[in-house]
């Protein structure tokens, strides 16, 4: 803060940038520093916020959007301009993507500069590069309006369907200065920024009814559902009205994956056999298979009658149709049903939950048998399965997953018992967002973190490891190291260099914790496996564990195999 003897004293765009965020309640920024924004990070925190450096504007960026999920207030990504902004894209996208709340912040070159294409440091048009990759993109271009432009990124980024928003900061408005007093004025604290929007009684009815008439129902929670934060009205729907449910993989543990109700162990049987679908929160694009063929039942799939219940109303209707769309928040559509079922509900018939019983205790009971064995070397279920028992005796612990192989087995494997403890890879499915989403979960929470990565996705965040050990985050790191992509045993026919596929045998990836002052140890075992673990989570240092597995154990792209062309084209030859 600076004295002008003219004017009084004084505000700069530095200032007013942290009092306008410390009035909306945001606390933690993620971040990589540099010009323009190095000074902006020194006063930050010395104002009492906390920064987050990262080694990858990339992994601050999915750390924001993992902290936005978790809170529900838009996580912050602060990064330099140009190449630090692009690096930064990726994460903001993916966050409009998954519906999580983010902002980006990029200082930036002058617009007179800009427009003119002069040739400025890191000369870049930010603002419409963003635009169609986010949800809102704006300018702030005087001091003044930064309270008004920090607020419309708040509302824009929780307000309706969740998303990411870029909020672009040229260089020279950090040094504008203003009256203080008016700077004060200036700033705005965002009142109700996420409004609920309720559902019409007539869709209510309509949902209902369909429900009503149901002898296959099946209810789908979608990681909206637990963004929502309505678990207990979400579990007495479930419970109330005894229609089984699926959890995709980041709504796990909105109720126990071992609630009687949950169908998770006999997935393609429901969802084949299902008369009448309830979305809560969840999209029918690809991870449901858009909502028919195959996967759906084939022919059966043009008699199913859908409920979808999302805050969009153009996300009805978007692959198959929907025939009672229920358009509000969650929390209170969820509310309208329950208010509306009355205390005499019909529960599902019996042929139709016995028959999903059965088959679940058939597919458990095998599931069980697999996870006894101890084969040398390890492979996903005998590693996993450890890491289900940790889960289960610790279940406020947050489990972080990407790779191919290793998050498809996790999501069958470890079961999770309380909401919004597992993130992965979401709606794109992309890798990389691993040790971004582990720092935003141990910072935001104080949680314990156990990130269960394979090999490849490990690769493309792991040197935020030094992150994890400068914070001294609990965080353990679990890499699945069988040499490769998929798989280690793929050979380059001609002999040369090695196949595409291939990593360096025998990699110590513990070494890499070890070398920033982390724990970092080897498990060829489960024992041992087990005991690293263990230790971890009961200590609360920065962990890794280099859990070796067989090498052959993968499959080609995981469960989506079919996406590869090549496979595909085996198939229908």
């Amino acid at each position: 803060m600076t004295t002008d003897t003219q004017t009084g004293e004084t505000i700069d765009g530095f200032h007013l940038l942290i009092d306008a965020l410390k009035l909306n309640g945001i606390e933690n920024i993620y971040e990589v520093p540099g010009i323009p924004i190095t000074d902006f990070t020194r006063l930050a925190q010395a104002a009492g916020m906390r920064l987050i450096s990262f080694r990858h504007e990339q992994h601050a960026g999915n750390a924001a959007a993992a902290a936005g999920f978790l809170t529900q207030k838009p996580g912050i990504c602060m990064t330099v301009s140009a190449p630090g902004f692009l690096n930064g894209l990726t994460a903001l996208t993916n966050a409009t993507t998954n519906c999580f709340p983010m902002i980006l912040i990029s200082g930036s070159s002058e617009r007179e500069i800009v427009d003119l294409q002069q040739g400025d440091y890191e000369e870049m048009d930010q603002l419409a590069i963003a635009k169609p990759l986010c949800k809102a993109a704006y300018r702030v271009l005087h001091a003044q309006d930064i309270g008004v432009g920090i607020a419309r990124a708040i509302r824009s980024a929780v307000s309706g369907r969740p998303g990411g928003v870029y909020l672009d900061l040229p260089a020279k408005l950090f040094s504008q200065t203003m009256d203080a007093a008016a700077g004060k004025k200036s700033l705005i604290k965002v009142v109700d920024a996420a409004p609920k929007q309720l559902p019409g009684p007539e869709a209510v009815q309509r949902a209902l009814d369909l429900l009503k008439g149901a002898k296959r129902p099946l209810i789908i929670l979608g990681k909206g559902a637990a963004y929502a934060r309505a678990d207990a009205d979400i579990r007495t729907l479930v419970e109330k009205s005894g229609i089984p449910y699926l959890p995709m993989s980041m709504a796990k543990g909105l109720l126990p994956d071992t609630h009687a109700q949950s169908a998770s162990a006999t997935r393609s049987h429901v969802l084949a056999e299902a008369d009448v679908v309830m979305l809560v929160g969840a999209r029918l694009n690809w991870l449901l298979s858009h909502g028919k063929g195959k996967t759906w039942g084939g022919d059966k799939a043009a008699d199913r009658k859908f409920i979808q219940i999302d805050i969009s109303p153009i996300e009805m209707d978007s692959n198959v149709a929907i025939a009672a769309p229920l358009v509000g928040d969650i929390g209170s559509c969820v509310s309208a049903l329950l208010a509306g079922m009355g205390s005499n509900w019909a529960k599902p018939p019996a042929e139709w939950t016995q028959g999903i019983a059965e088959r679940k205790d058939k597919n458990i009971s095998k599931m069980a048998e697999t996870l006894a064995l101890n084969p040398s070397p390890m492979n996903f279920h005998s590693a996993l399965n450890v890491i289900r028992n940790q889960v289960k005796a610790r279940p406020d612990a947050i489990v972080v997953n990407e790779g191919a192989n290793t998050l498809d087995f996790a999501r069958s494997i470890v079961d999770m018992y309380e909401p919004r403890k597992r993130l992965d890879v979401g709606t794109w499915g992309i890798m990389g967002i691993g040790m971004g989403f582990a720092i935003a979960a141990a910072v935001e929470t104080g949680k314990p973190v156990i990130a269960i990565e394979g090999d490849s996705a490990f690769g493309f965040s792991g040197m935020e490891v030094e992150t994890i050990c400068r914070y001294n985050l609990p965080v353990c790191v679990i890499v699945f190291n069988n040499n490769g992509i998929y798989k280690g045993t793929d050979k380059n026919p001609l002999g040369t260099d090695m196949a595409p596929t291939q990593f360096v045998k025998g990699a110590k990836y513990e070494m890499m914790m070890q070398a920033f002052g982390g724990v970092g140890v080897q498990a060829n075992t489960p024992a041992e496996l087990e005991k690293a673990l263990t230790e971890a989570i009961k200590s609360g240092k920065p962990t890794l564990i280099n859990a070796i597995i067989d090498e052959s154990a993968g499959t080609e792209s995981g469960r989506i195999t079919s996406l590869n062309p090549a496979t595909a084209k085996k198939k229908t030859a």
